[in-house]
């Protein structure tokens, strides 16, 4: 196995590199800027540039991976388009690419509540509403995929447990991102995670339950 990470340098996507190197797969990490890239991830990781808004950029990059992790997000700003750009158009170039290099199994960063048209969230600039779009663009890729839907992400782990249900079964809560890295990692040696959406929050009181045991109680 070897992973691609595409958001590498966010908040999450960075964790998912970690995470990925902590169980000795190889990874190529997708950066905009190799230097600037190099202070946040570990230096096991393999630096390609690219832009995920240039398809042509991809193809070469991807190289010899065999799954594809996309922690892509929008960054808050005053560009109505940005949402649409980076987590509908960006993640259907992901996809396309995805499908003509053979990658093995698609894992997708999206959100609780993409569902939702009147949440709160797509005030800014409809971003549940792409990743909604992206999410089924996914669907009807062909591709093995995992779609994770974290609640609101914390950068500070802690010890509370996961809790892992079926799409549009999750409304509130909120889970660190390290947890988030575990789930989209454990998800590519995980069958029972295949071609599933699952929503995920963590709380103190919930059992903890193996990665297998979540994977298969989602519908």
């Amino acid at each position: 196995m070897k992973a691609f990470v595409a958001g590498a340098t966010g908040e999450t996507g960075r964790r998912i590199v970690q995470e990925l190197i902590a169980r000795n797969i190889p990874v190529r990490a997708l950066v905009r800027d190799v230097e600037t890239a190099r202070a946040v991830l570990p230096a096991e990781a393999e630096l390609v540039e690219g832009d995920v808004l240039k398809p042509e950029s991809l193809t070469a990059v991807l190289g010899d991976s065999t799954v594809l992790l996309c922690a892509t997000g929008a960054k808050p700003s005053f560009d109505p388009t940005g949402p649409y750009k980076i987590d509908l158009e960006g993640t259907k170039n992901l996809v396309d690419v995805a499908k003509t290099k053979g990658i093995e199994h698609f894992v997708f960063v999206s959100s609780l509540c993409t569902s939702q048209l009147f949440h709160p969230l797509n005030l800014f600039w409809l971003i549940l509403v792409w990743k909604k779009q992206a999410e089924e663009y996914i669907q009807k890729s062909g591709l093995t995929y995992t779609i994770v839907r974290p609640g609101g992400l914390k950068n500070e782990d802690n010890t509370d447990a996961i809790v892992m249900q079926s799409a549009d079964t999750l409304f509130d809560g909120s889970i660190p991102r390290q947890k988030v890295a575990q789930v989209c990692v454990e998800s590519l040696s995980q069958p029972a995670a295949r071609n599933k959406i699952v929503e995920i929050v963590a709380k103190s009181e919930a059992t903890s339950k193996s990665f297998g045991e979540l994977f298969a109680n989602v519908a």
